[in-house]
């Protein structure tokens, strides 16, 4: 009996080895340089990179390079930081890896400057915000753009904005209101978990009362669906 016990042991510890070099042979790789936007050179910098959609799987390098397995196939965001220069994000899909089995791609950064301090009552609109059709949770391509806004309020600690929140004028008008809420609160909790002092976001809701077109066309109804930044302080 002991000897049939070890032997059922020994063929699962050989199935899981042969498993583990199937799937370390199946991988696919991320790997690129950090350079100077101009002069080519390699530039040291902190990289960030987490899984999409949820980012429940994070790693971070330091150097002028980095390389870092795709796990179970899904896509990574990497955020890539050097003093003196522009931040950069951008997403990376193995479904573009080359016959290695890697995804190639060189950043380049670009010398920085201070994020732009716009004045009490500006108002901006997140031009590439998305998010799924008819609920709250925020696409994942939309981050690069709302990192643009954490840099600006962690770079103007003194600074307060007001998320507001609209979506077209169709349907039952408390469902509007509900979801341009949950919206704003959506984008307000995104800063929030990078940092962003909970006191320098606030929230309204608008639903559908504010149109910026009544054209009743498909695009018109789109352009009505958004999340507009307006400058409360500074």
């Amino acid at each position: 009996m002991k000897k049939i016990i070890l032997v059922i042991l020994l063929i699962c510890i050989a199935e899981c080895y042969v498993a583990a070099q199937t799937d370390d042979a199946n991988l696919v790789w991320a790997e690129g340089k950090i350079i100077h936007a101009v002069t080519k050179q390699p530039i040291e910098a902190k990289i960030i990179y987490q899984s999409l959609p949820y980012g429940n799987r994070v790693g971070s390098l330091a150097g002028s390079a980095y390389t870092f397995p795709f796990l179970d196939g899904e896509k990574y965001a990497i955020m890539v930081q050097a003093e003196g220069f522009e931040p950069v994000k951008l997403m990376l899909d193995p479904a573009e890896a080359n016959t290695e089995k890697k995804v190639v791609k060189d950043i380049e950064l670009k010398e920085g400057k201070v994020p732009e301090k716009h004045p009490v009552g500006h108002v901006m609109r997140l031009e590439n915000l998305i998010f799924e059709q008819g609920k709250a949770r925020i696409n994942a391509d939309s981050y690069a753009e709302l990192d643009i806004l954490v840099d600006m309020l962690t770079t103007h600690k003194g600074m307060i904005i007001q998320l507001e929140g609209h979506t077209d004028y169709l349907g039952p008008a408390k469902d509007n209101m509900e979801l341009s809420k949950k919206r704003v609160e959506a984008v307000r909790n995104y800063l929030i978990s990078k940092g962003i002092n909970k006191a320098q976001v606030k929230t309204k809701a608008f639903g559908g009362t504010k149109p910026l077109s009544t054209a009743g066309t498909p695009e018109a109804h789109a352009s009505n669906r958004r999340v507009e930044v307006r400058v409360l302080q500074n």
